[in-house]
């Protein structure tokens, strides 16, 4: 059996096309898949990382834009400590329908949720349609991180989880979680 210091539960949203399954195929397994296909039901990978001597069990569950709908996404919002939001900087309609993820993880996530917004298709600058500056405003203004990533290239994947991962090991440190609490999106491990 694996040995861990936390269990941390990832959640990936955003609309079909932006490059969800391919962000956590570059953490998980460092590959990128050419071929898109709409993933089909509630896809799950587990990962293991380590910050200082800690080591963290992560679990990532890719929620595709059809089950949003689906009362049980709620229980996924509830268990999770954080949320990536997914968009393509090429699309501008993934761009918009961001306010309507934030606002469904804030009602129906914990509260110490932490929501990571992704641009996604960086090595794309060419036909980027959604500014920096926009992203920056929307994030800023929701208290929410921020990164720009490339799942064909892999530029950032790493840092964008990573950067997640210590922010809720700092919430760890100073005590915001109640581990008696199953829906908190973090577990003390098994060591």
């Amino acid at each position: 059996m694996e040995s861990f210091s936390y269990l941390l539960k990832f959640i990936i949203v955003g609309d079909a096309g932006v490059g969800k399954s391919n962000i956590i195929l570059q953490f998980a397994t460092h590959t990128f898949e050419n071929n898109y296909h709409s993933t089909i039901g509630i896809q799950y990978w587990t990962c293991m990382t380590s910050i200082n001597d800690k080591v963290f069990k992560v679990h990532i569950w890719d929620i595709p834009d059809e089950e949003r709908s689906r009362s049980e996404v709620q229980t996924y919002y509830q268990g999770a400590a954080c949320v990536f939001i997914v968009y393509d900087i090429t699309n501008r309609d993934s761009f918009t329908n961001i306010t309507r993820w934030i606002s469904e993880i804030r009602e129906k996530g914990n509260k110490h949720v932490v929501i990571m917004l992704v641009g996604n298709k960086s090595d794309q600058m060419e036909n980027r349609v959604v500014t920096m500056e926009e992203a920056i405003y929307l994030a800023g203004q929701n208290n929410i991180f921020l990164i720009e990533t490339s799942a064909q290239t892999r530029t950032n994947i790493d840092q964008a989880f990573m950067t997640v991962i210590s922010h809720i090991y700092e919430n760890i440190e100073k005590g915001k979680y109640d581990f008696n609490y199953d829906l908190c999106g973090v577990k003390v491990g098994k060591n």
